[in-house]
């Protein structure tokens, strides 16, 4: 039932997942603390979500929340084409029904998960 870099992988996307469905003010909370803008909440769930059906495979992930990991992934997707940068603002996370999805859809996958959404932000290290 998975190995140490499946269960590493998972936590990555958990990790995207909890950022992605904190409530507005902790959302800016972490972006400030962290000095990054909004879109980088989209761009870790980009990359932690390409590993989604490795980690079905690997037991890792129930099947089930493959279609909400799929339709966030479609709704930041669309917010990237839409060529608007004010999108990926601080204001925009609590203004934009994209973003509002998107919190929704990533609420239910840590319940199915997790049993809950609620929990503390990551730390990330910023190289640059």
């Amino acid at each position: 039932m998975g190995t140490p870099d499946s269960s590493f992988r998972r936590r990555l996307l958990i990790d995207s997942l909890t950022v992605l469905a904190a409530d507005v003010q902790t959302q800016v909370a972490w972006l400030v603390r962290h000095g990054v803008m909004a879109d980088e909440i989209a761009l870790d769930f980009d990359h932690a979500v390409r590993m989604a059906d490795g980690l079905v495979e690997d037991e890792q992930l129930d099947r089930g929340v493959l279609p909400d990991l799929r339709e966030i992934d479609a709704v930041l997707t669309a917010m990237g084409e839409a060529d608007n940068a004010d999108q990926w603002r601080s204001k925009a996370l609590s203004a934009d029904e994209g973003w509002g999805r998107a919190r929704q859809l990533a609420r239910r996958v840590l319940v199915a998960e997790l049993g809950d959404w609620q929990r503390p932000l990551p730390e990330i290290t910023i190289i640059r």
